[in-house]
């Protein structure tokens, strides 16, 4: 197998060129205070949304979630020019309200970005799997000392299974016949690299559903490095706790890349955003007014500038919400939002 594999360094900022950037701090602005904001990062990867933020608000604090250990590492070299104003976390950022419990005032932030997805930084870590360009071994963990690898799912899973993450997280049409080549497969010869799975993938689909689209792979690789990570059910998680975590005024930005992520966060925001008073009532009732308020229109999506820039933001789709009040009791879950600390 070919070696793609690079030094990474703290400073390679090509790594990661945040999405939209430029939009995540004039949505943050209105509130960030003066008197020592916190705001989250819950997607830190290389840093470079947290250096944009801090470099914009000079008396931020920002705390940065991740669960991959490089990712930490390296964003930590990165930003230790800040000093005590970031902090790095090492966990899944279903753990938001832990974080925000910790570092936040009364346990509550001033705002909390999301950049969800694949970083910069695993996908051009080719070792790591996440890559259907190039050789690799089959893993694709976000944490690679966390959890079932890639290979140990697809060598492990029966067809049935397997067509389903393909069908549910990566929306292929031709799931059932993949999910039968890589059991036929596996058992002619144990799958291990990204190659073996392009390949499956390359045999399964009919001529016409290969001349579109880009790589026929990109879907069943997307579906099990969801699958892999838990990234929907985390997700499902964390968008109600953020919710909870911030103050009456503060603000949640969430950039998602596909469907299924932007879904789950347009549901969270949803429930928020609708009036409740039972219909046939004369006047809405307090405690049934929303509780959050939309500062963008929908989905914003990238511009041509930011597509010239980035090729990453061909995708995004962003969302943003301003909390107005405390979550209504008969809204509130409290399995969404446990408050204790770290």
């Amino acid at each position: 197998m070919a070696s793609h594999t690079r030094e990474l360094r703290a400073d390679d900022n090509a790594l990661h060129l945040p999405v939209l950037l430029r939009t995540c701090l004039d949505l943050m602005a209105p509130a960030i205070r003066n008197d020592g904001s916190v705001v989250i990062d819950c997607t830190l990867g290389m840093g470079g949304h947290t250096e944009g933020i801090l470099s914009e608000f000079p008396h931020v604090t920002v705390v940065g979630i991740d669960r991959d250990p490089q990712a930490i590492e390296l964003a930590s070299q990165r930003l230790q020019r800040f000093g005590e104003r970031f902090h790095a976390v090492h966990t899944t950022y279903d753990d938001v309200d832990r974080v925000a419990a910790k570092y936040g005032q009364g346990g509550k932030v001033d705002a909390i970005l999301m950049d969800l997805g694949v970083s910069s930084l695993q996908l051009d870590a080719v070792e790591r799997g996440f890559s259907y360009a190039h050789e690799a071994p089959l893993d694709m963990r976000m944490n690679p000392s966390q959890g079932m690898s890639a290979k140990e799912l697809l060598n492990s899973a029966d067809s049935k299974e397997i067509a389903r993450i393909l069908r549910v997280y990566g929306e292929e049409k031709f799931a059932a016949k993949i999910a039968q080549e890589i059991v036929r497969r596996r058992e002619i010869e144990a799958l291990e690299t990204t190659t073996q799975l392009v390949d499956i993938v390359r045999d399964s689909l009919p001529a016409a559903a290969k001349r579109t689209g880009g790589n026929p792979a990109k879907r069943t690789f997307q579906a099990i490095r969801i699958a892999v990570n838990s990234e929907l059910s985390v997700l499902e998680a964390a968008v109600p706790r953020a919710i909870e975590s911030l103050r009456v005024g503060g603000r949640l930005v969430v950039e998602s890349y596909q469907s299924l992520e932007d879904r789950i966060v347009k549901d969270a925001f949803k429930q928020g955003l609708q009036a409740t008073t039972p219909p046939g009532l004369p006047m809405e009732l307090e405690d049934h007014k929303p509780y959050l308020k939309a500062v963008v229109r929908g989905a914003l999506k990238a511009d041509d500038d930011e597509l010239a820039r980035n090729s990453r933001a061909a995708s995004v789709r962003l969302r943003a919400v301003e909390r107005l009040r405390a979550t209504p009791s008969h809204v509130f879950n409290k399995e969404h939002y446990r408050g204790d600390s770290l």
